[in-house]
């Protein structure tokens, strides 16, 4: 008998989130290192230099906390999105930052715009409903647990808190929602059992048999009748004959 196959993470599952998690981070240590600022590599709304901060911008964080509040988001859904979205994962992340990036310099306050929240948001969302659109069992299970982890990230797409870019959280979530309705994925077949067939019938289903149009059980398996039994002799002769 030959051994299944164990099972294997595809390489980028692993290697795209490590990847980001340490560029962001070796930006912020080089600013710490340094001592410098590189706040005016962000977003800047409505100004053509500040196109430049769609692609410096989700490098850049403000403080500690900011980074570390990015970090473990940001390697979580990018791990879901290459798992799960292995063909089109590449092209959600590249559009999702571009898009994203540019609605955010579109609407966004006159003031720099940083960090990795707005790609977050474009990951969240996407995942999400991307799964409510496949309906496909696990990719919907999938969109339930990252609501239930990050559920409470919608409040942030309102301005509840002014030092917080509500407008680049308002254009990820924007952006991924779009990307599940434009980007097409390969959705698994559901398994489709024979009661859920249209040609099924009832009345060729042995397990239904046993049921009335009430839905009362019927027990109609006949027991086997025994043969009768039969009593043979046989006899010996003896040594004498």
């Amino acid at each position: 008998m030959k051994s299944s196959e164990p099972f294997k993470i595809p390489v980028n599952v692993v290697l795209v989130p490590l990847v980001a998690v340490l560029c962001i981070w070796s930006v912020y240590w080089y600013e710490v290192g340094i001592g410098v600022n590189l706040n005016d590599y962000g977003i800047y709304p409505r100004k053509l230099w500040g196109l430049r901060g769609v692609l410096l911008s989700p490098f850049i964080h403000g403080s500690a906390e900011h980074l570390y509040n990015n970090t473990i988001p940001l390697a979580i859904l990018l791990a879901f999105l290459f798992y799960f979205y292995q063909k089109i994962a590449l092209k959600v992340l590249v559009y999702g930052v571009l898009l994203s990036g540019l609605l955010t310099w579109a609407i966004g306050r006159p003031s720099y715009h940083i960090g990795a929240s707005g790609v977050i948001y474009v990951l969240a969302s996407f995942i999400f409903f991307k799964g409510i659109l496949g309906k496909y069992y696990r990719l919907v299970a999938l969109s339930l647990v990252v609501v239930f982890i990050y559920g409470s990230m919608i409040w942030y797409i309102f301005p509840v808190r002014e030092e917080i870019s509500w407008e680049g959280h308002l254009a990820g979530f924007i952006t991924g929602l779009l990307l599940a309705f434009l980007m097409k994925a390969e959705i698994p077949e559901l398994k489709k059992y024979d009661w859920e067939k249209e040609d099924f019938k009832e009345e060729d289903d042995p397990f239904l048999r046993h049921f009335d149009e009430n839905g009362n059980f019927i027990e109609n398996t006949k027991i086997p009748e025994e043969p009768p039994i039969q009593i043979r002799y046989h006899y010996k002769k003896s040594e004498e004959d």
